[in-house]
């Protein structure tokens, strides 16, 4: 930043800021093989070879239009075959129930956009394709960062009706691998120099010192020039949706590379404890007062339906004040709590 130049204030980062800057990140082969590496725990990733690693187009329209094109699709060479990964990002505030249906929807516009290219498109270059060749296996995976822990199901069969007698059989089925960063532990892959590790650590911090730590450990991981775009994205990812998220509103000076961010850091941290500090306190206040009053809820829902299910303790966990103010001036009149909660 030049002398002249004055550092502006920026707004709090939203969800779509996240999502931008981790389709940013994850566009780098370094990233999903660290993902895939620290935390899918399973055998056959150690037969991955992950110098393979290529990014497929993800530009597919389904048959109501809707363009997916943005979404994280790569592939790998798995033993003698190709291996789909298709990665989904979600931030949001609420868990989505039906996720398993939307992850079985774009997988599927995945397999039809590869059938239209034809086998070339998925068999091993070498190996001839014949009318009987199998389209590839794909690993749905998706990368939740919101607050509340994911306790949608990840099986689509689980969130349909039991069919009666052999009609079962016809129920359709996909799993979806479920990486919830609120509930993993990135210390282990950090240790051994996990670039995906150092995102979700970055993700949880709430203390300059610790980025300026991961910061620390970055650039002693990414040395090479072939590294520059991936340095790059973690730059714009701290300055333009990390640290917003942690203090909006304060200036952030516009810095070129990670040693000038980690040394801004280092420059003003002290008022950056400040400023998280009094952010931390008025965010304690607000999750104090909305569990007071998710408390009151409950009291009042209990007396008027008696014992509640569990859906409800959910629901009210994790709304806003304001959320919860309606579904108590619902539930004063409401005969069913589904005319309080409209539906869940």
């Amino acid at each position: 930043m030049s002398a002249d130049e004055t550092p502006s204030a920026t707004p709090a980062s939203s969800p779509a800021d996240h999502d931008h800057g981790y389709k940013l990140l994850f566009a780098h082969a370094e990233m999903v093989r660290d993902l895939l590496v620290g935390f899918v725990d399973e055998p056959w990733v150690k037969e991955l070879q992950f110098d393979t690693l290529k990014r497929v187009s993800a530009s597919y329209v389904s048959d109501d239009l809707r363009d997916r094109e943005g979404d994280i699709v790569w592939r790998v060479r798995f033993q003698d075959r190709w291996l789909y990964l298709y990665l989904l990002v979600e931030f949001q505030s609420q868990v989505d129930r039906f996720m398993a249906v939307r992850m079985l929807g774009y997988v599927s516009l995945l397999y039809q956009d590869l059938i239209r290219q034809g086998p070339r498109a998925w068999r091993p270059e070498g190996e001839e394709a014949t009318p009987r060749t199998r389209l590839p296996p794909v690993l749905p995976i998706v990368l939740y960062n919101g607050r509340p822990r994911w306790r949608a199901a990840t099986e689509v069969a689980e969130l349909i009706e039991p069919p009666p007698g052999r009609l079962a059989r016809f129920t359709p089925r996909l799993t979806y691998l479920l990486l919830d960063e609120g509930a993993i532990d990135e210390t282990a892959p950090m240790a051994l120099k996990n670039l995906a590790a150092a995102l979700f650590h970055l993700d949880k911090s709430r203390h300059p010192d610790t980025i300026e730590a991961v910061l620390g450990s970055l650039m002693e991981w990414l040395t090479q020039p072939e590294q520059d775009s991936l340095r790059r994205a973690f730059t714009v990812y701290i300055l333009r949706v990390l640290l917003p998220s942690r203090a909006p509103g304060v200036a952030v000076p516009q810095v070129a590379n990670l040693l000038e961010l980690r040394t801004m850091l280092a420059e003003t941290v002290l008022d950056w404890k400040r400023q998280w500090l009094e952010e931390g306190k008025a965010e304690g206040k607000a999750e104090g007062k909305a569990e007071g009053k998710a408390e009151t809820l409950n009291r009042l829902l209990t007396r008027r339906f008696g014992p509640l299910p569990e859906w409800v303790a959910e629901r009210a966990k994790g709304a806003s004040v304001e959320q919860l103010d309606i579904w108590f001036d619902r539930g004063l009149d409401a005969t069913t709590l589904t005319e309080v909660f409209g539906g869940h």
